[in-house]
């Protein structure tokens, strides 16, 4: 037998609670607002720990670890003596925590990571064949000049280091600091699975150097197609060999 409610009555429904907003949380959101109504603007000193508590509706206590996480993340810096500043705000602070995500990586996703990296890269070699102008292409020439002792010198860790300044140098070149940002952050945070692969890879860095030729052909014809299939072939070597090697570490 169904039971049905009475014309006019009301069924009342469980609703599940919702979870209470932490005193931290409130600092974070809060500070975050006043940063995106324009209340702070980059450089600027926030108010004194009283006010800011009052304001906010925390305690000091809950205040000083909200602002003790901002540090963390890049949106705040604490100068001794002189109280606590909005940062620059620059992409490059804020994506650097994103280091610590990468870190945090299980062997499984390993190539997951690899993999982000070389859609993002393909990408801004696109852009770059585009934007980059002669100085940079003359600098990106000489980083590859310099590695060429290093090709066949078992040098390993240096030719990384010097692979990592091209890769930065064509990344900063695609116009988009975020994009960038996030290029640096996953290349050196790759860095050891390079160097694991030239030393277990016969032939890799003499390939991986021909690799970087020929992106730098591309781009100093300003040929964004064939710099974003350059860049991707190169790419995929390293993940290709981090999915056939689970064991080869990342950081």
């Amino acid at each position: 037998m169904s039971i049905e409610s009475a014309p006019g009555s009301e069924v009342a429904t469980a609703t599940p609670e919702q979870p209470r907003e932490s005193q931290t949380d409130v600092v974070l959101n809060g500070i975050k607002e006043m940063i995106t109504t324009g209340d702070l603007t980059a450089g600027a000193r926030l108010p004194v720990e009283k006010d800011l508590a009052a304001r906010l509706g925390v305690s000091r206590g809950s205040l000083r670890e909200g602002v003790r996480a901002l540090c963390i993340m890049g949106v705040l810096e604490t100068r001794q003596g002189d109280g606590t500043y909005v940062t620059s705000l620059d992409s490059s602070l804020l994506l650097a925590p994103m280091s610590f995500m990468v870190d945090l990586q299980s062997s499984e996703h390993r190539a997951d990571v690899h993999a982000v990296r070389r859609i993002l890269e393909t990408e801004s070699a696109g852009r770059a064949a585009i934007l980059i102008d002669d100085a940079t292409l003359g600098r990106a020439q000489e980083i590859l000049d310099e590695v060429e002792p290093l090709v066949d010198s078992g040098e390993h860790e240096a030719f990384v280091e010097a692979d990592i300044h091209f890769h930065s140098v064509i990344a900063r070149s695609s116009g988009n600091p975020t994009l960038a940002a996030l290029i640096e952050a996953l290349a050196s945070r790759t860095a050891r699975a390079r160097v694991w692969m030239g030393l277990h890879s016969e032939g890799q860095v003499a390939r991986a150097h021909r690799e970087h030729r020929a992106i730098w052909q591309a781009l100093s014809h300003h040929d964004p197609d064939r710099a974003r299939l350059q860049m991707a072939y190169h790419l995929l070597t390293v993940e290709d060999f981090v999915h056939s090697h689970p064991t080869a570490p990342v950081d």
